[in-house]
């Protein structure tokens, strides 16, 4: 029961996040690569999750590496026509992919 009640959260969450303008898609994936749930298509969604699992996976090594007391929290790349928005947790990450140019 209590499964059912946290899937409906997380996808009234992943609905209210895609509804703001600008947003193409969003990823909740384990740490190591394996996607749960995605706006993407499945392969765009593996595309996505590989890489992004590796930059993260980097980032944090950069940041442990700085300070070993300290850990990555968020993480955003933003190009000319994307930018992604990742939010690494201790068993996931979500990540937020969005047109930066759409004006809210």
């Amino acid at each position: 029961m209590a499964t059912s009640a946290v899937m409906s959260e997380v996808e009234e969450t992943l609905q209210r996040i895609k509804s703001h303008k600008g947003v193409e898609g969003i990823i909740i994936m384990t740490q190591e690569g394996s996607i749960l749930q995605s706006t993407l298509t499945e392969e765009q969604s593996k595309q996505h999750g590989a890489l992004i699992s590796s930059l993260t996976e980097k980032a944090s090594l950069m940041i442990s590496t700085l300070d070993p007391d300290d850990k990555l929290s968020f993480l955003r790349v933003r190009s000319q026509k994307k930018e992604i928005m990742i939010a690494p947790d201790n068993d996931f990450l979500m990540m937020v992919i969005q047109n930066p140019n759409v004006v809210e």
